[in-house]
């Protein structure tokens, strides 16, 4: 006789799986953008054709959820506070983590962004009046141990370099935390695939905007492998994984999805090894370790406290 949650187990698996492969992909970000700045693409280029790429996707997706919501009367505030939290938060984040690699290893990259729940606590304590609990506070001390393992190791090596692109990853973990706690009311109201797209739009102009004001159109004529390494950033890296994440929070708890994306910074670890040839050190397995036990332990301790 077939028990009554037989039938569940199949989107269950199916949710973890995209979980996973989510964060994968998601992790695979560092990695391509320092080989495309191996290929002599800057920064603010790269940014811009990012966006250029991958936004069309984007509008397309929130024109049907438009034409599925017409019937319900959206004020034109709510599309105008879309617009401003992605161009505050998702460009200014991901131009600081931009700027952060110019100088940084992925993995570290990725540890420190991991982190971004912190940011999360903290500015809903101070914005919102959330209470503060010791718990979450002593799991995130773990994972910022794990960051001063690997922070003091690599400054051994790269000095004040890694001091500044620390800070510049640190303030794409902060700005992305305010997007994320401003996103909530705008996602309730729009939807998140509307909200996705008038946020990305607003992200894009900003970024567009900054390559015209400081490169000519000519810059984003790059090489072959450089325009190849962006097209899989835009869509590999950014589209896909979001919708990845989309599709698998509508079939397991956000809890679930948290604890699966604990696999990111491992996954970036081993590709940058792999990929770029870093070395495996022992510093990092246990930064990684640590980051990645207090991130755990922090979503354990939030699921229990829910």
């Amino acid at each position: 006789m077939k028990t009554s949650s037989a039938p569940s187990a199949s989107p269950l698996w199916i949710g973890y799986g995209f979980a996973a492969l989510g964060a994968v992909l998601f992790a695979a970000k560092g990695i391509l953008i320092k080989l495309a700045f191996a290929e002599g693409v800057d920064t603010v280029t790269l940014l811009a054709l990012r966006m250029g790429l991958s936004v069309p996707i984007y509008v397309a997706v929130g024109f049907i959820a438009y034409t599925r919501k017409r019937q319900i009367a959206v004020p034109m505030p709510a599309y105008i506070k879309a617009l401003l939290i992605g161009m505050i938060g998702y460009w200014f984040s991901s131009y600081a983590d931009f700027k952060g690699l110019e100088t940084l290893t992925p993995q570290f990259e990725r540890l420190i962004l991991f982190t971004y729940p912190l940011f999360v606590l903290l500015l809903g304590a101070v914005l919102f009046r959330v209470p503060l609990r010791w718990k979450p506070i002593t799991a995130f001390g773990i994972a910022y141990l794990g960051l001063a393992v690997v922070f003091l190791a690599d400054f051994e090596t790269s000095g004040g370099d890694i001091v500044v692109g620390t800070l510049w990853v640190l303030a794409a973990a902060v700005s992305f935390a305010l997007y994320q706690l401003l996103a909530g009311g705008s996602i309730a109201i729009l939807g998140a695939p509307l909200f996705t797209s008038v946020a990305m739009t607003g992200a894009a102009a900003v970024v567009l905007l900054m390559f015209l004001a400081t490169h000519p159109l000519s810059a984003l004529l790059v090489s072959g492998r450089a325009f190849a390494l962006a097209v899989t950033l835009a869509i590999g890296a950014t589209v896909l994984p979001s919708f990845l994440m989309s599709a698998a929070l509508s079939r397991i708890s956000a809890a679930a999805n948290s604890t699966i994306g604990t696999l990111s910074p491992v996954v970036t670890l081993f590709l940058a090894v792999l990929i770029l040839g870093e070395p495996l050190r022992s510093v990092d397995l246990l930064g990684t370790a640590l980051v990645v036990g207090g991130v755990g332990l922090f979503t354990v301790v939030d699921r229990r406290r829910r």
